[in-house]
């Protein structure tokens, strides 16, 4: 199968007779655009993924040799190296082809690193004389947010759910810092840390609330030099609900009547969150009315619950019989006056 072609120029936004300057500079705007440690947890995955395309981009064009390849061959410079340069999860540290910076490759990762992350990255520091040195620095996990969907009967009376959840652990191969023998660390791309998916037993409490959060303590993103994990929290999602919406603590369901129940009154059953209940409708009551069911709604904060309000929709039947048509008809001439 043919190698899908990657446009390294298109990565960097620059032309293809870009300079080696020009190159290092579309390099530090990009990396410090898309650095991951610079978004917010929603926004880390897709960082990362820009974060490796310019990692990539940037070994390829900064290389003499390898540039002309690239410019030569496209997609097949590659199969040309003879197995020597592999992408970010094949790249074998130490061949012949690899491309290490030095603290006098001007534009150079470590330089960026150093100005921007003030002497590294999870503990990384420039060496002199092309050296590097790596000091475990303490930091503590990253806190990380993921969504949960619930039915309303279970954020009303809480339920325990096993969740599948992306969790932010610090690279194996790196140890954090994001580079490895003065290069972008295969593993990991540069970011430091690797996704992967863990299943959690989450116990949500009774009462909890659309777009609420739930604190999930030290499930976060993996701590660096022994620092705890960062926390989790969950952002509720409620699923629409057939029967039932809600405001705020209120809760509001829909009652249907017949019209002769409107005009004469009636007792009837109303669906709530703890079970059926009785609701007496009043005489005259129109479409649009809302009947109050006093604490049947959401917990309140501090003690409490809110109400349920029951609102009155009057259901013309389609079909009725003879008898139900002359009845209408007599209804009728009596509201006209004709006795």
């Amino acid at each position: 199968m043919a190698t899908p072609f990657v446009d390294y120029y298109q990565i960097l936004n620059i032309n293809r007779k870009a300079t080696n300057k020009e190159i290092s500079a579309a390099y530090r705007k990009l990396a410090r655009k898309w650095h991951p440690d610079l978004h917010p947890a929603d926004e880390k995955k897709e960082a990362e993924e820009k974060f490796k395309q310019v990692n990539e981009a940037y070994e390829v064009l900064k290389d003499v040799e390898k540039r002309a390849k690239y410019d030569r061959l496209g997609s097949r410079w590659k199969e040309e190296e003879g197995g020597a340069y592999q992408q970010a999860n094949q790249y074998r540290p130490g061949s012949e082809e690899s491309h290490f910076y030095t603290e006098s490759d001007p534009g150079g990762f470590s330089e960026f690193f150093k100005q921007f992350f003030g002497g590294g990255v999870g503990g990384f520091s420039s060496g002199t004389g092309g050296s590097s040195t790596h000091t475990r620095k303490v930091v503590q996990g990253e806190d990380t947010e993921s969504e949960i969907e619930l039915s309303l009967e279970e954020a009303y009376h809480g339920v325990s759910k096993s969740l599948r959840v992306n969790d932010r652990a610090i690279c194996g191969s790196c140890g954090g810092v994001g580079i490895r023998d003065r290069s972008f660390c295969p593993q990991c791309g540069g970011t430091g840390s690797i996704t992967r998916e863990k299943i959690l037993e989450v116990k949500i409490p009774p009462g909890v609330r659309d777009g609420s959060r739930i604190r999930l303590k030290e499930q976060g993103g993996e701590g660096l030099g022994g620092a705890p994990r960062g926390d989790l929290f969950l952002k509720v999602r409620l699923r629409p609900h057939p029967r039932f919406r809600i405001k705020d603590a209120d809760v509001e369901t829909k009652v249907v009547l017949g019209p002769e129940q409107a005009v004469l009154g009636a007792k009837v059953t109303v669906p709530t969150l703890d079970g059926e209940v009785y609701l007496n409708v009043p005489p005259g009551s129109r479409t649009g009315t809302r009947l109050r069911l006093r604490g049947k709604g959401f917990p309140l904060q501090g003690g409490g619950r809110g109400d349920q309000y029951a609102r009155i929709v009057i259901d013309i039947p389609a079909e009725v019989s003879v008898e139900q048509k002359e009845i209408y008809r007599r209804l009728e001439e009596i509201g006209k006056g004709g006795g």
